[in-house]
C-alpha cells in the first residue's frame, strides 16, 4: 500500500515536473550569461576592422570599442612623406562613427595639427616619428579630445630628439574645436586661474616644487595644449617648457570644479561628458 501511494504521488507531480525543467534551463541560461562580465549585461564582442587607402592606412584595434554610447570608435592612421626638407612617418589618432561632422573635424583637426608640426623649423631639415603618447584621449558623450605627440630630430640626427605636443578637442553638439577662447568668457581671467591651478599641482610632478615659472605664467601659449577629460582640464606641458628635458613630458589635470566659476556656463556640461 505504501509503494502504491508513492507511486501514485509521483504520477500526479509528473505534469508539474516536466512543464517546469524547460524554464528552469531558461533560467540557468540567462543566470550564467549575466554572470559572464559581473555586470549582470551579457559582454558584447569588441568591434574590429581594418580598412586602407592611397598609401594611408587606418586601423581599428581588435580590443577598441566605443567610450560611450555617443557611437564613435578610436583608431589609427599612417601618415608618410618626404617633401626634400622634412621626412615624416607618424601614427596619428582618428575617429570613426558617430556624427560624420564631428568625426571629419576631429580627424582633420590632428592632421592639421601634424601639418603644422611638419611646416615647423623653416629651413632646417629634419624628420618626424611617432611617439607612443598619442591618443584619442576621451570620448565623450558631447566631447572629443585628441593628443599627438611626435619625436622632432634633426636631420642628420643631433643630441637627442625632441618631444612635440598638440591637442585637439572637439564640441560633439556643434562638431566645432573648443579653444581656451569658447572655454574662458573672460580669457585673462581663465589663465589667471590656470596658472594658480598649475603652481599647486607641479610640486607633485616630475617637475618638483623647483619647476620653471615661467612655464606657468597666464599666457595662450603656455596653456595652449590641453584635453577635456572627466576628471579636469589635462594640461600638458611642452618639452622643457617646465623643467629639463631629462623629466620628460610634465602633465597634471585641473579638476572642473576649481574651473568652473571663470569657464562659460554652457560649456561646463560639454567638457566634463
Amino acid at each position: 500500500m505504501a509503494i502504491s501511494r508513492v507511486l501514485h504521488a509521483l504520477t500526479e507531480l509528473r505534469p508539474a515536473y516536466t512543464a517546469a525543467v524547460p524554464i528552469l534551463a531558461a533560467a540557468m541560461m540567462l543566470a550564467a550569461t549575466a554572470c559572464a562580465d559581473g555586470s549582470g549585461t551579457a559582454s558584447a564582442p569588441a568591434p574590429s576592422s581594418t580598412t586602407a587607402a592611397a598609401g594611408v592606412q587606418s586601423s581599428v584595434a581588435p580590443t577598441a570599442i566605443p567610450e560611450s554610447d555617443s557611437g564613435y570608435t578610436a583608431t589609427t592612421a599612417q601618415v608618410t612623406g618626404d617633401n626634400g626638407r622634412v621626412r615624416y612617418d607618424v601614427t596619428v589618432p582618428q575617429v570613426e562613427g558617430g556624427d560624420p561632422a564631428v568625426a571629419a573635424e576631429f580627424n582633420e583637426s590632428i592632421r592639421a595639427a601634424l601639418q603644422d608640426q611638419i611646416d615647423g623649423s623653416a629651413g632646417e631639415r629634419f624628420t618626424l616619428q611617432s611617439g607612443n603618447e598619442s591618443t584619442v584621449a576621451h570620448i565623450g558623450s558631447r566631447v572629443l579630445s585628441g593628443l599627438l605627440v611626435t619625436s622632432w630630430n634633426a636631420d642628420p640626427p643631433g643630441a637627442h630628439p625632441t618631444p612635440l605636443v598638440a591637442t585637439v578637442v572637439i564640441d560633439a553638439d556643434s562638431a566645432q574645436p573648443i579653444t581656451l577662447n569658447t572655454l574662458f568668457p573672460n580669457l585673462q581671467a581663465g589663465l589667471d586661474r590656470l596658472s594658480e591651478e598649475s603652481a599647486r599641482l607641479l610640486p607633485a610632478t616630475a617637475a618638483g616644487p623647483e619647476f620653471e615659472r615661467s612655464g606657468i605664467e597666464p599666457t595662450r601659449q603656455n596653456f595652449a595644449n590641453w584635453v577635456a577629460t572627466p576628471a579636469g582640464m589635462e594640461i600638458h606641458f611642452t618639452d622643457y617648457q617646465v623643467g629639463p628635458h631629462a623629466i620628460g613630458l610634465v602633465v597634471v589635470t585641473v579638476p572642473w570644479n576649481r574651473l568652473a566659476d571663470v569657464m562659460a556656463p554652457a560649456m561646463v556640461g560639454v567638457v566634463s561628458s
